[in-house]
């Protein structure tokens, strides 16, 4: 493609548009090790590195125009802009051909419930004989090839690389305020955006719950023409997205217990996982393999943008019980003492408020839950998230999550100042996540159900006492050993933190 096409509705600070040299663009980087020869290097400032400092390797490595936010004279054209970001996303939508054009596209955004709603959408939709592309924080899958995620929404350079090489009619994107504030969606179009619910999160990131707020409603600006929001308003703030966007004059569909909701919830059975609810004077039940109010919250607005696509209701139906869940979300194991184990990603009081009270509404003869805190992230959650916990659980189990760069000693130093504020003497400290889960088990007996949130899918960091690299794995070594290493000869200043008095004395 033409230089000349790629720039043609860029904004540029340095040159006149008679002055870009008419030269052929064989391809896009925003990484100097993704560079070729005839590629357009765009340097873009991250948090931790800064795109301008390889301009010069993009250069040896072929880069025939560079982009960027910096006044440099290079010997090469050199392209200086406002925002780097924006123009990444422009020029890869013009590269690859408007891909979301040709393509269904569904948004999925929200603080809780992104992951499950997306995964039980494209459930729905492939058993009904539809190709989808699912785009989220577990995985990617393009053309039914699997690729692990790093980020909830990656880079607007592979999303559009992504979409352009997808032969499938259907996209479903989880789509993350992180991604929207870093211009990751920049100028895609959706035909249906999902609001799930916004939640206390990512206030390190976000100046208030307001901000917060204002990034996720502008996914809501992109819907295509005749594009359709779908919002839970039993949240406060899928009410307000639904002031919003009446104001707009945009076409949304509304699900909640209030009588003026399209979709009006009249019931919820949460033994049998169902719930009543009336559509257009129709009455009728959506029922659910998986546990939990949330979970019929996604389940009931899965149901409705299948509909709308035009998938038969019963055939919906089906699908919806038998989807079996996904690992890391409310994922159910068995300990062998008879005490029910939920492995989820949970990380919000609203999370913690639903998967706690579900397992007491299920019957939970005690629950004991395990959790812990990121390093360097928001920590005016952690309050609300303690106090949720301390007062729907028996007991529970401060421990390590993931610790980005704080010291153990800083971290465990910040678990006993929110115990001993906020703690009702019903929690414990041990540091070591693998033990901490371990103690757990331990002490559980038949009608138990132990609570393992934070963590959900995802990998560990770093290493602990037990050898797992996650959640799941930690409950299956805890249970087929009777008893602990007391040191590791590499690493003894840890393993005294680890196996400390918290764990053996309990």
């Amino acid at each position: 493609m033409r230089l000349k096409e790629l720039l043609k509705d860029i904004p540029m600070k340095n040159r006149n548009r008679d002055e870009i040299p008419d030269i052929d663009i064989l391809g896009i980087a925003d990484n100097s090790n993704d560079v070729r020869p005839g590629y357009i290097f765009i340097a873009i400032r991250e948090y931790t590195t800064d795109g301008h400092d390889y301009i010069l390797d993009a250069l040896h490595k072929g880069a025939t125009v560079i982009i960027g936010e910096e006044d440099l004279e290079l010997e090469v054209p050199y392209i200086q802009v406002d925002n780097s970001r924006i123009v990444l996303s422009r020029i890869a939508q013009f590269f690859y051909g408007f891909p979301d054009r040709k393509k269904t596209m569904i948004g999925i955004t929200g603080t809780n419930g992104k992951t499950t709603t997306s995964y039980l959408l494209k459930h729905i939709l492939k058993a009904a004989g539809k190709r989808c592309t699912l785009i989220g924080s577990i995985e990617t899958i393009v053309n039914g090839v699997s690729i692990p995620s790093k980020n909830t929404t990656p880079g607007s350079l592979d999303i559009y690389r992504l979409l352009h090489q997808s032969q499938d009619d259907f996209i479903i994107m989880e789509v993350s305020s992180h991604g929207i504030a870093q211009y990751r969606v920049e100028g895609l179009s959706f035909d249906y955006c999902l609001f799930t619910n916004l939640d206390h999160e990512h206030l390190d990131f976000h100046s208030s719950m307001e901000d917060y707020y204002q990034i996720k409603a502008q996914l809501f600006n992109q819907l295509k023409k005749d594009g359709v929001a779908v919002i839970n308003c039993d949240n406060p703030w899928g009410e307000r997205l639904k002031e919003d966007l009446e104001k707009k004059g945009k076409q949304f569909i509304t699900l909640g217990q209030g009588k003026q909701e399209n979709v009006q919830i009249l019931y919820f059975d949460l033994k049998n996982s169902s719930c009543i609810v009336t559509i257009e004077d129709n009455v009728f039940s959506i029922q659910t393999a998986l546990k939990g109010i949330h979970n019929l919250y996604n389940a009931i607005m899965a149901y409705k943008v299948a509909e709308m696509i035009g998938i038969p209701r019963n055939q919906i139906f089906l699908s919806l019980t038998d989807f079996r869940g996904i690992k890391g979300r409310f994922e159910m194991l068995e300990s062998e003492q008879g005490a029910k184990v939920i492995i989820d990603y949970a990380h919000t009081k609203d999370a913690f408020f639903y998967i706690l009270s579900t397992a007491r509404y299920l019957g939970a003869k005690r629950i004991i839950h395990v959790f812990g805190f990121r390093g360097n992230r928001d920590t005016t959650k952690r309050k609300d998230m303690l106090l949720t916990s301390s007062g729907l659980s028996d007991t529970y189990i401060l421990t390590f999550d993931d610790l980005n760069g704080v010291s153990e000693e800083e971290m465990l130093r910040q678990l006993s100042d929110l115990e001993e504020t906020y703690g009702n003497g019903k929690g414990t400290i041990t540091p070591d996540r693998t033990i901490a889960i371990k103690t757990a088990l331990d002490v559980a007996k038949e009608g138990d159900w132990i609570i393992i949130t934070g963590k959900g899918h995802e990998k560990y960091q770093k290493d602990f006492l037990l050898p797992a690299s996650n959640d799941h794995e930690a409950v299956m070594i805890a249970q087929s050993i009777s008893y602990l290493p007391i040191k590791r000869t590499s690493r003894s200043r840890e393993s005294e933190l680890f196996t400390s008095d918290i764990y053996f004395n309990r």
